[in-house]
This record gives C-alpha cells, sequence and structure tokens, in this order.
C-alpha cells in the first residue's frame, strides 16, 4: 500500500535531504515555498545539449532573472554540485514537458522523457531569500497562507543570445512601507537568487495591468500600508524557452522547486566534493 500524501505544513523542518526523499516517494508535489529553511532552492531548465552552450550566454546576459547555480554533465540527470544524491528526473515535486514551445505534460517524475542529450541548468530561486526577509520580520504573505508567489508576465526585455530572448517574469511581494529599504538590502545579499527587487510601486511601471490576475501562483493581497516590491524570477527561462520552440524541454512547473543542500548565505554554490 503506498505512502500517503502529506501536506505542506507536515514537512517543517524537515531537512533538503528528507524532503527530496519524499517528494522522490511521490509523496508530495505542492508548492515548496518556506520549506528547508536555509537552503538553496532551484528553478530549472532542461534542454538539449545543442543548446546549452546559447542558453547559458543567455543566462550570463540577464544574471537578474537567471543566476546559474548548477549545471550538469550532458546526460546525466544527477547533480552532484548541489546534492550528492539529487537525482532530476524525480527530486522536483513537479515538471513541466514543452515540444516545439506546447505545453504537452505537467508531471511528478521525468524518467521516461529522460534522454542522453539533456543538460540540467539549476538557476537561482527567490524563495531562498524569503527565509532571510521572514527573520527579519517581514512577512510573506503567500507563505502563511500556504498559497504559490504571484508571478507576472512583465515588459522588461531581455539580452538576447541564440534563439532565446523576450521579456523578463517577476514576482511580486507586499513589504510594508517602512521596511522596503530592509527587503532590498537583504535581499540584495542573495545575488546567486535574484538579488534586490527590480521595481515597486506601480505596476504599469513594469508592464502589469492587474496585480490581481497573476499569470502564475496565487493573487495576494497589498493593503494600504504597503507597497508591491518586484524581483525578477526564474519562471523567466521556461518562457524563454517555450519561444524558442525547442523540440523538447523541461522545467520545473512554477512554484515547485529543487532544493539544494547548498547553503542560501554558501560563498559559492558548489558543494565541497
Amino acid at each position: 500500500m503506498p505512502s500517503p500524501a502529506l501536506r505542506h505544513a507536515d514537512l517543517a523542518g524537515l531537512s533538503a535531504q528528507e524532503l527530496r526523499a519524499i517528494i522522490r516517494a511521490g509523496r508530495y508535489d505542492r508548492h515548496t515555498a518556506g520549506l528547508a529553511a536555509g537552503k538553496l532552492q532551484c528553478n530549472l531548465a532542461i534542454l538539449p545539449e545543442a543548446h546549452a552552450l546559447d542558453f547559458l550566454r543567455f543566462c550570463q546576459r540577464n544574471p537578474k532573472p537567471c543566476p546559474v547555480v548548477g549545471v550538469s554533465e550532458t546526460g546525466d540527470p544527477m547533480l552532484p554540485t548541489l546534492g550528492r544524491d539529487i537525482d532530476i528526473r524525480t527530486d522536483v515535486p513537479r515538471y513541466r514537458v514543452f515540444r516545439h514551445g506546447d505545453l504537452t505534460e505537467e508531471v511528478t517524475d521525468i524518467t521516461s522523457v529522460w534522454r542522453d542529450d539533456l543538460v540540467t541548468v539549476a538557476l537561482g530561486c527567490s524563495f531562498t531569500f524569503e527565509n532571510a526577509l521572514m527573520k527579519a520580520g517581514i512577512p510573506m504573505r503567500h507563505i502563511e497562507r500556504d498559497q504559490t508567489v504571484p508571478m507576472y508576465r512583465s515588459s522588461l526585455q531581455l539580452v538576447p543570445a541564440g534563439p532565446f530572448g523576450g521579456e523578463m517574469v517577476v514576482t511580486m511581494r507586499p513589504v510594508a512601507r517602512d521596511r522596503v529599504e530592509d527587503a532590498h538590502r537583504i535581499s540584495a545579499a542573495f545575488p546567486q537568487a535574484h538579488g534586490s527587487p527590480i521595481g515597486m510601486g506601480d505596476p504599469v511601471g513594469v508592464g502589469i495591468s492587474d496585480l490581481n490576475r497573476p499569470d502564475w501562483g496565487d493573487p495576494v493581497e497589498v493593503r494600504a500600508d504597503e507597497v508591491p516590491v518586484y524581483w525578477a524570477c526564474g519562471v523567466t527561462p521556461q518562457n524563454v524557452l517555450q519561444a524558442a520552440k525547442l523540440a523538447v524541454c523541461i522545467t520545473h512547473a512554477p512554484g515547485h522547486m529543487l532544493i539544494a543542500d547548498v547553503a542560501e548565505d554558501a560563498e559559492t554554490t558548489v558543494l565541497p566534493q
């Protein structure tokens, strides 16, 4: 008889390795915000080796939305620089599979679609700095409500490379007016996780028409004493990969991250071997 599925609240206090084991066993397939406090969380872009160099050039030119924290060997699903037991085919709660630009599957295991020419690029995630913000007394409403952070297509243009280009995706978190400078300072200390905000205030300034209608995730209330603050988002490469219409590429589902063993404040994102 299979083990029962677990809720987000059941996972509080578990280590990154314990969480990956639960995800690998198919017992949790929801968002990872607030889990494994103090550990790096990662967005994923998995694509054929033939396009990997252009994609890495694209990431280098757009470090805010695409901070590279790990790259696999071609065809190898393991990522030992981020966690010695990580199997990228099974250790993420939910994946999206795109073929020729179309979303064809959303699954919890990509073993059946894995290929020998695939390269995994792991990218830093803003979930990493949320722990630091909460420690400083800046609440994260989406975590309090067990929701996924709201994400929006913006009008901010990216620097292209090869077939990759387009507009940045951003996340929004409401921050009390008197804590905005603190949020900026704290998140700036995590350049591997999108760093400081890219904007604040009027959403029209970043090309968002309605904060109550995110493109991904769940809407959150912005109260009278709060300001909407925008950070670059790791769903950006998903948008970019989809627009490039590759024969196949795989990403995490928005909000469903790879949890690494690397500390959120580590000097480098490579574990000692």
